[in-house]
């Protein structure tokens, strides 16, 4: 089970994410990533290369409301250079932007809406959804398993595993507890994020630290 961290409160960015970022080098984190909101340009490009240099993997996750939105927030994504880009839902031409570099996508499966996003959708409908993004050559799903509002969250997290195979599945937002990463690893997911829950101290409200934040993550990612 994988623990990517999201420089991001509130679904953007955290101004100061290349701090942060340095502040939390010794972790030695596998996986970090961004939002395609809250910093500039120039500063998205500074995070990239140096999420890059400490050797972890890239993420910057796709929270734009139009279809237009979205394609550009993917040619940035390209130019970045970011090893994997998570949300949106216009394949075809999302991965007709992304052909020919090393970013590989991870779309949002079910009816996501709204900022901060919600997810419409059943079961079957997220299943039919991962099953196409594996059709069309797509590394896995980016599953916003907790904002659902029609069906129970795990139902989506198993639905979405049934449908993608053996594709990469990450859960994403509000994983807030041990029991909560506990319970999306049991129900098939590879990954989650988080962001919020550790910028302001709720995963473990006991403890005040970022860095004491994130060791309890790892530690009970480790138990999962």
């Amino acid at each position: 089970m994988d623990f990517i961290f999201m420089l991001t409160r509130g679904d953007k960015t955290v101004e100061d994410c290349l701090d942060v970022l340095e502040q939390i080098g010794p972790l030695g984190l596998g996986h970090v990533g961004f939002k395609d909101v809250g910093v500039d340009a120039g500063t998205l490009q500074t995070l990239t290369d140096r999420i890059r240099a400490m050797g972890a993997t890239s993420y910057m996750e796709v929270v734009s409301e139009t279809p237009e939105a979205c394609l550009r927030s993917a040619t940035v994504a390209r130019d970045l250079g970011v090893d994997r880009l998570l949300g949106g839902t216009d394949v075809a031409r999302i991965n007709d932007i992304l052909a020919g570099t090393h970013t590989s996508y991870f779309p949002f499966p079910g009816f996501p809406s709204g900022h901060p996003t919600r997810l419409g959708g059943k079961p079957s409908d997220v299943t039919a959804h991962c099953e196409s993004f594996r059709a069309a050559g797509c590394a896995g799903a980016d599953l916003l398993a907790f904002r659902a509002t029609e069906a129970d969250p795990l139902d989506l997290v198993r639905a979405a595993r049934k449908g993608i195979g053996e594709g990469y599945l990450i859960v994403a937002g509000s994983i807030t507890s041990r029991e909560r990463i506990k319970a999306v690893a049991d129900a098939g997911a590879n990954a989650f994020t988080i962001g919020t829950a550790v910028f302001d101290g709720s995963y473990n409200p006991r403890k005040g630290s970022l860095l004491s934040q994130l060791g309890d993550v790892l530690a009970d990612c480790e138990a999962a």
